[in-house]
């Protein structure tokens, strides 16, 4: 088939959006698909459209669905539009009805989703391909100090500076040391890593690096480190499973999706006390730290890159050989938000976790 991606970040963008689509197309090829990436559909022949983002990709699927209104549209839900837009925003919520499936990143996401929406969702988990010399054994040092690594863009969704500020609360003989790895995306936040580099020893900013320098440094590492608000299904998680890093991350649907409700490594979102006292007991304690390699393992099936192939030949297939009926999007109504979100209510975890085999 003919794919269109469409995905609202410019060509070059290291922002996850443009990373993903880059990703799924090259998997696409692989597959036999001919596929194009672009900012927007601008009436291009193709018999897929696959939108990142609900609503800054709204006016491409809109046009998509009245150009072909028998044609498959398949959405991903990334994290600020599955876990705020779809939920307030009616162009957004627009985008719902008019896509054919969704695709989400990992199960615990399709609880965000009114309950008449549900069967249009698809789990694919997002494999990682390591580089040449990537692997942990290959590069992590048992040297001085505990390292931890903090990944990804420095915005405010992301929370960028708590593993820092938690840094300052260990005993003193701790010998944690924070390395940070993202680009920052204001001068603010750049200004904000710079003097917090300065004023703290435990901590260094090495700014945005290409991806297998990136992986490196985590390969490096005996600790990753996610402090997001929210996350669709943080792919720095599945670079962690995949080089052999156990994670600490606060606890958002996105994180319990991909990791399960029962993994011991959370802390509640913003809690420095509470992200000081573990990232403690990661370096202090080895049973626990074992716990969190043990589980993390035990996951790594989930990001191989064969199953999510088999997941998008099956969701290509499934389009194929089923109609896709007109379109005809009932009248517009706030979806509202489930009752209980994921990240209180009891989640079984993803397929083969830890979690799951209880």
């Amino acid at each position: 088939m003919k794919i269109c991606v469409v995905t609202p970040a410019p060509p070059g963008s290291r922002k996850g959006n443009r990373i993903t689509a880059v990703r799924w197309a090259r998997l696409l090829r692989e597959l036999g698909h001919r596929v194009q990436v672009r900012q927007a559909y601008e009436g291009s022949h193709c018999d897929v459209l696959l939108a990142l983002h609900a609503r800054r990709s709204a006016e491409s699927i809109a046009r998509f669905r009245r150009k072909h209104p028998d044609k498959p549209l398949v959405l991903a839900l990334t994290g600020t539009d599955l876990y705020g837009d779809i939920h307030t925003d009616p162009v957004a919520q627009r985008s719902l009805e008019l896509a054919s499936r969704f695709i989400l990143l990992q199960p615990a996401g399709i609880e965000e989703l009114a309950q008449r929406l549900r069967d249009k969702a698809r789990v694919i988990y997002q494999s990682v391909e390591l580089p040449r010399h990537a692997s942990r054994s290959a590069h992590h040092s048992s040297g001085h100090h505990f390292e931890v690594c903090v990944l990804g863009h420095l915005r405010a969704v992301k929370d960028p500076f708590r593993t820092a500020q938690a840094a300052r609360l260990l005993p003193e003989e701790s010998c944690i040391r924070v390395t940070q790895v993202g680009g920052a995306l204001s001068a603010d936040m750049a200004e904000q890593a710079r003097g917090e580099q300065a004023s703290n020893p435990r901590y260094r900013w090495l700014g945005e690096l290409p991806r297998w320098k990136a992986l490196r440094a985590l390969a490096r590492s005996d600790l990753l480190v996610l402090t997001s608000q929210m996350e669709g299904g943080a792919n720095v998680i599945s670079e962690a499973l995949a080089v052999g890093v156990p994670v600490i991350s606060s606890r958002i649907s996105g994180s319990v999706g991909l990791l399960g409700t029962d993994y011991p490594g959370y802390f509640p979102v913003g809690d420095t006390q509470g992200l000081a006292k573990l990232l403690w007991r990661a370096e202090t304690d080895p049973q626990f730290y074992r716990a969190l390699q043990k589980w993390c393992v035990r996951l790594r099936p989930l990001i191989d890159p064969a199953r999510e192939r088999r997941g998008w030949r099956s969701l290509l297939r499934e389009l194929s050989v089923s109609s896709v009926r007109p379109c005809r999007p009932r009248p517009m109504r706030p979806l509202g938000r489930p009752k209980s979100s994921p990240s209180t209510r009891r989640h079984a975890g993803p397929p083969g976790s830890p979690a799951r085999k209880r």
